[in-house]
């Protein structure tokens, strides 16, 4: 476990170990500290390694044992004077939890591996917006946190767009599969961030309602809000555009059968009497097989009949829809 101390207002970090987290968790008055989990866990064993995250920083509270852990379902909890949040975050189009624990004088935020956590994030909104208590801080975690989701939705929507568009240029199959995947990917987001936001309003209003929450705090809590209904609301933008994108590709590919339809029905009509005067003067009459002997009598019968045939057909096709219609569309 690795421990990092972000100083404020500067925004630097510097390594610390795990004595001197505990140590300044107890002390200090305001205290921003990042934990870094491995990624992958070894066997289990006895020893301080394998204790809970908490225990391990001093904050023995048997509520808060899920901070740290893998496979955290995402929350918002108030537990008396500390507040605890698992929080979901986009990281190379993925969705990886971040721990979160605030109180009046600390903030102790963890996550598994360098690239799910938002130390480089944080660092820049500190020296930017130089939050004045740990709560603030907790609130600039949990509004770049909703940056991550609204980066991820606004950049695959401009991809749904462009695969729109060219779709409209030239249908090929990749791009059905791309746009399934973009569908996969805004349903990811949608189920990892709505759960956790309908947890947090519900936390929220209810600390909202108290007489005791400061009005700073609560003007906090109502951007924070606004913020998530937004990002929400581009989520199912995202949704909406993948499944325009379907509609669409649906609507390429019945127009190109109904071309060929009407490409078989203009062979079926050519065709159509041919057909019959083959089947006609391939019976047996009486007529057919004595009266009709000489060279010029099939000419004119078994080829003359036929041409005319062929020739009557295309001048309909010509003067028809059909023909206009395939006409426009090559």
């Amino acid at each position: 476990m690795i421990v990092t101390m972000v100083s404020v207002p500067d925004g630097g970090t510097a390594r610390i170990s795990v004595a001197e987290a505990r140590r300044r968790l107890a002390t200090d008055p305001f205290l921003l500290l990042g934990v870094e989990l491995p990624e992958e866990e070894g066997p289990a064993q006895e020893g301080p390694a394998q204790e809970p995250v908490v225990r391990r920083l001093g904050l023995d509270d048997e509520d808060l044992e899920w901070f740290g852990t893998r496979d955290a379902p995402p929350r918002a909890d108030f537990l008396g004077e500390i507040a605890g949040f698992v929080v979901p975050v986009v990281r190379d189009a993925q969705v990886v939890h971040v721990h979160a624990l605030a109180s009046e004088r600390y903030l102790v935020v963890a996550h598994r591996g360098r690239r799910a956590g938002l130390a480089g994030d944080i660092r820049a909104l500190v020296r930017r917006e130089r939050p004045h208590d740990a709560v603030a801080a907790l609130f600039l975690l949990l509004q770049e946190a909703l940056t991550t989701f609204r980066r991820a939705a606004v950049r695959a929507l401009l991809q749904v767009e462009e695969l729109e568009d060219d779709m409209f240029q030239g249908r090929r199959p990749e791009q059905i599969y791309r746009l399934s995947q973009l569908r996969r990917h805004s349903a990811v987001l949608h189920h990892a961030l709505l759960p956790y936001l309908q947890g947090v309003d519900e936390v929220i209003t209810r600390r909202m309602m108290s007489r005791d929450f400061p009005a700073e705090r609560q003007r906090l809590a109502q951007e924070f809000q606004r913020a998530a209904r937004l990002v929400l609301a581009d989520i199912e933008s995202l949704q909406d555009a993948t499944r325009r994108a379907f509609a669409s590709y649906g609507s390429l590919v019945a127009g190109e059968q109904n071309g060929v339809i009407n490409r078989l029905a203009i062979v079926s009509v050519i065709f159509l009497p041919l057909s019959f005067l083959t089947g006609f003067f391939g019976m047996n009459f009486e007529f057919l097989t004595n009266r009709l002997e000489t060279r010029d009598e099939f000419w004119l019968l078994a080829v003359g009949l036929q041409a005319a045939a062929v020739v009557g057909s295309l001048f309909l096709l010509h003067r028809s829809r059909i023909w206009r219609r395939l006409r426009d569309d090559d």
